[in-house]
C-alpha cells in the first residue's frame, strides 16, 4: 500500500483549490477594479531592487499552514501590491498592453492542464486552436491560403525564427546540419531602425557583425528603397551573400512603418526573402481605417506579429506565418525519434518540429477563447481606437509651446520632449531623463525615453484601451510641475 505525504495531498485537494481560487478572484476583481479607476493607486510603486529584495526575503516553511487560502491570500495582497499596475490608465511605457481579463483566467486554465505542444498527442486542443488563430490572423494579413505558422514565445524568438527559415531556404547549402561556414558567409539588409533582436539573431546563427547589413532610413525613421540598392552592393563588396531583406510594421524607437511594396518588389527583382517585423504594427491590418500601413505585408514571405501587443494578450504570445506554409519547417530541420514518428515524417499537427520550444504552454488557448467570447470587432476597435488617440495627442503636442513632437505618430506609439523656456537646449536632454526618473518614482505615470539622432526624447505607447484624453492631458501638467519654473 502506498503512503501518501499529507501535505502534498492536500496540496491537490480539490476543495481546498476551490476556496483558494475564490478568495483570488475576489482579489484579482476588486484590483482590476482600482487599477482601471486610477485614482491614488500608483501605476509603479516605486522601489529600488534592495528593498524588494528584502521583503520577499522570507524563509520558506517546510511545512503548509492548517489553511491555504489565507496564507496564498496574503501572499498575493503583497504581489499586487508591489507590482506595476499594467491596467491603470496612465500606464503609457513599453509595447506591454493591459491585457484581456478573460486572457488571464486562460492562463490559469492552460497552467492547470499543462498541456505541452511538441507533439499533438500532448496537445489535441491547443493544437487545433493555434491551426485556426494562425489561420485568421494570416487572412488578416492577406496571405494566401496556404500560408501557415506557429505561436512562439516572443518577437525575439519569432524573428529569430523567421531568419532561419530563409537561411534554409536562400543559403544554397544546408547550413542547419553542415554549420554556418558549410558555404559563403551570408547576411541580411535591415534597416538602421529595426529591432536589436535581429542584430542578435544573426549573431546566434554564427554570422558575426557582418550578418547584418544596416540600410539607411529617412528623417521619419522609414527605410529607404532607394539605399536597398548600395546596402545589397556593399555586402557583396565586403563577400557576404544576401539572402533575405528586413522591414518593420511598426519599429520599437518611434512606431515608424517601413514602406513594404517598394520592399517587397525589391526582395523580388534580387530573389532575397522578404520578412517583415510586424510585433508591434501587424495589428493595424485588423483597422479599416489603419489597414493602408502595412500595405504590402501580403507579399512578405514571413511575418512576426506580438498578441501581446495589439491582440490586448498577456505576454508571451508571438505568431511567425509563412507565406508558403511548407516553409515553417525550414527553421528547424531535425530529427527527434522519441517524440516524432509515423507515415508522415512532418505532420503540422506535431508543433515540435517548428517551434524553439519543445514544452510549448497552451498559447493559443488566450487568443482563440477571446476571439470565440469577445468576437473580432474588440480588436478592431481597440487598434483603431489606440492609433487615433496618438494622432490627437501629437496635435495637443504640437498646439503647446513648451512641448516638442518628434514625428508624426504612424502607431500609437508617439515620442516628444519637454522644452520650457526656462531651460536651454543644451539641458534638454539632461532633462527629459530627470523628467522621466521624476513622474516614474513618484508613481503617478510611466513612460520611457529614447534617444533620436537629434537628443533623448520622452516615449509613449498609448497600448492601454481604457487610457483617456484627460490622462495625458494629466501626463503634461506633471511634466510641467517636474521641471519647475
Amino acid at each position: 500500500m502506498t503512503t501518501v505525504f499529507a501535505p502534498l495531498e492536500a496540496a491537490y485537494d480539490p476543495e481546498a483549490f476551490r476556496t483558494t481560487a475564490h478568495t483570488l478572484m475576489d482579489q484579482l476583481a476588486d484590483y482590476l477594479k482600482a487599477a482601471l479607476k486610477g485614482g491614488a493607486m500608483p501605476v509603479l510603486p516605486w522601489a529600488p531592487p534592495s528593498v524588494n529584495q528584502e521583503r520577499f526575503a522570507t524563509p520558506f516553511p517546510e511545512e503548509p499552514p492548517a489553511e491555504l487560502a489565507p496564507a496564498f491570500a496574503n501572499l498575493m495582497a503583497r504581489v499586487l501590491e508591489g507590482s506595476h499596475h499594467l491596467h491603470h490608465p496612465r500606464y503609457v511605457g513599453h509595447q506591454v498592453t493591459a491585457p484581456l481579463p478573460l486572457a488571464a483566467l486562460c492562463d490559469a486554465v492552460s497552467s492547470l492542464l499543462n498541456n505541452g505542444m511538441a507533439v499533438y498527442e500532448m496537445g489535441p486542443v491547443a493544437t487545433a486552436m493555434e491551426h485556426h488563430v494562425l489561420a485568421w490572423m494570416a487572412s488578416k494579413l492577406g496571405l494566401p491560403e496556404g500560408a501557415r505558422g506557429v505561436l512562439t514565445s516572443g518577437g525575439s524568438a519569432g524573428n529569430l525564427t523567421a531568419l532561419l527559415a530563409a537561411r534554409q531556404a536562400k543559403a544554397g547549402f544546408d547550413a542547419w546540419n553542415g554549420g554556418a561556414h558549410a558555404g559563403p558567409p551570408l547576411t541580411v539588409l535591415v534597416p538602421r531602425s529595426a529591432h536589436y533582436c535581429l542584430a542578435r539573431a544573426v549573431r546566434i546563427m554564427g554570422w558575426g557583425e557582418g550578418g547584418l547589413t544596416p540600410v539607411d532610413v529617412d528623417a521619419s525613421f522609414r527605410v529607404r528603397p532607394d539605399a536597398l540598392e548600395g546596402a545589397l552592393q556593399e555586402a557583396l563588396k565586403q563577400g557576404r551573400k544576401p539572402i533575405a531583406v528586413v522591414a518593420s510594421a511598426g519599429s520599437t524607437a518611434t512606431g515608424a512603418f517601413d514602406p513594404l511594396e517598394p520592399v517587397a518588389d525589391f526582395a523580388e527583382e534580387h530573389g532575397l526573402w522578404f520578412h517583415v517585423d510586424g510585433a508591434h504594427g501587424a495589428a493595424a491590418s485588423l483597422s479599416p481605417k489603419y489597414r493602408a500601413q502595412v500595405k504590402g505585408i501580403e507579399r512578405a514571405d514571413s511575418v512576426v506579429w506580438d498578441a501581446h501587443k495589439g491582440l490586448l494578450m498577456p505576454a508571451l504570445v508571438t505568431a511567425v506565418l509563412f507565406r508558403d506554409g511548407a516553409r515553417s519547417f525550414d527553421a528547424f530541420s531535425q530529427e527527434a525519434h522519441y517524440l516524432f514518428h509515423g507515415d508522415d515524417p512532418r505532420p503540422y499537427s506535431d508543433v515540435g518540429l517548428r517551434t524553439l520550444e519543445c514544452t510549448k504552454e497552451m498559447m493559443p488557448l488566450k487568443v482563440y477563447a477571446c476571439l470565440s467570447v469577445l468576437g473580432t470587432r474588440v480588436f478592431e476597435e481597440a487598434v483603431t481606437a489606440s492609433y487615433d488617440q496618438a494622432r490627437r495627442f501629437a496635435a495637443m503636442l504640437a498646439a503647446t509651446p513648451d512641448f516638442q513632437v518628434a514625428l508624426p505618430p504612424d502607431c500609437n506609439i508617439v515620442c516628444f520632449r519637454h522644452t520650457p523656456a526656462h531651460v536651454p537646449k543644451e539641458g534638454w536632454d539632461a532633462l527629459q531623463a530627470r523628467l522621466r526618473e521624476a513622474l516614474v518614482t513618484g508613481g503617478n505615470f510611466y513612460l520611457v525615453q529614447t534617444r533620436l539622432p537629434d537628443g533623448v526624447y520622452l516615449r509613449t505607447t498609448l497600448i492601454h484601451p481604457l487610457t483617456g484624453d484627460g490622462d495625458l492631458e494629466a501626463l503634461l501638467e506633471a511634466l510641467r510641475r517636474a521641471a519647475g519654473p
